[in-house]
């Protein structure tokens, strides 16, 4: 009864946060932690919640593909995940290739045009999982109305330590003035997979750090951050929507931000451009400011505190 009860509350709480959300990322950035500690609590072994985990991962492709998301990119296996035992490395990398078999040769992948990549140092990963990933991305090479790219052997700063030398290369080379250098340059640099921006990284298993995933793609445009608390296996739909709301909360103080600055850049403006004209028609396109009687224009909100 109680369960049945905590199912209901759920699912209601789940339709209220969807009739809030008004606006979706497009690049989901998701940190899947808590594997080895679910399966201790379950009296498990490190096995046993890796494959409750990739459970859960194909739910969120789900709910990505009924919001609309455009992009995912899991964090699979880190470069810190080498020193892992031999024995959980061994079943982790088994796990990884059956997957991503089964993920190329889904109905759903197909039907919904899903282009699958693997980021990372993919060349320090055991045969059968190579043979796997070669396998997803030839299968899907053609897709491009979303993206799945899968990080394995992954490193935020082998990442940019790779793009930078590879740059280094072409300089010496002779192929590559330093002076052109610059961002166009090192995301040619950078592995080949993400296509555009991080708009929200997921976190679950309640450690509340990055990781090093994704710096270039995500820190750059100031992605928008969820740490969740449960472990990944027990990861559900309201939390990624809480998610997606943290980011869309994270949108709209940007575009309010922005708002704000415009408006003090027009206050000066009037301070200082003798054209009336040009003041009054950088108000007009303001929110929260209206025409003055002399026609400069004034704030909506006069007299009251910004």
């Amino acid at each position: 009864m109680r369960r049945r009860l905590r199912q209901f509350a759920e699912r209601l709480y789940e339709r209220l946060l969807l009739a809030e959300l008004s606006e979706t990322p497009s690049h989901v950035a998701v940190i899947q932690d808590g594997n080895r500690r679910y399966a201790a609590s379950q009296g498990g072994d490190p096995t046993d919640g890796h494959r409750a985990g990739a459970e859960t991962t194909e739910q969120l492709l789900r709910w990505c593909d009924e919001l609309g998301i455009e992009e995912v990119t899991l964090y699979a296996f880190s470069t810190e995940n080498f020193s892992r035992p031999p024995d959980e490395r061994r079943e982790l990398f088994d796990l990884v290739a059956e997957k991503l078999r089964e993920f190329a040769d889904s109905e759903r992948i197909h039907e919904s045009g899903v282009r699958i990549r693997a980021i990372g140092e993919t060349g320090r990963l055991p045969d059968r999982v190579q043979d796997a990933i070669a396998y997803a991305q030839h299968r899907t090479a053609d897709y491009d109305a979303y993206h799945l790219n899968v990080a394995l052997a992954y490193g935020g700063r082998a990442e940019l330590l790779g793009a930078t030398r590879e740059i280094a290369r072409q300089v010496e080379r002779g192929d590559r003035d330093p002076a052109t250098v610059d961002v166009e340059t090192v995301e040619a640099a950078l592995y080949d997979g993400p296509t555009r921006d991080v708009d929200l990284i997921v976190r679950s298993g309640g450690d509340e750090r990055t990781s090093n995933f994704l710096p270039w793609q995500a820190n750059g445009n100031e992605a928008a951050v969820y740490f969740s608390a449960p472990y990944w296996p027990a990861f559900r739909k309201i939390d990624f929507l809480r998610g997606v709301r943290t980011y869309e909360h994270r949108e709209r103080e940007r575009v309010q931000g922005s708002i704000q600055r415009a408006r003090m850049f027009v206050r000066a403006l009037g301070a200082t451009v003798a054209d009336s004209t040009v003041v009054a028609r950088a108000r007009a396109v303001l929110p929260g400011m209206k025409p003055r009687a002399d026609g400069v224009g004034d704030d909506a909100d006069a007299g009251t505190a910004d």
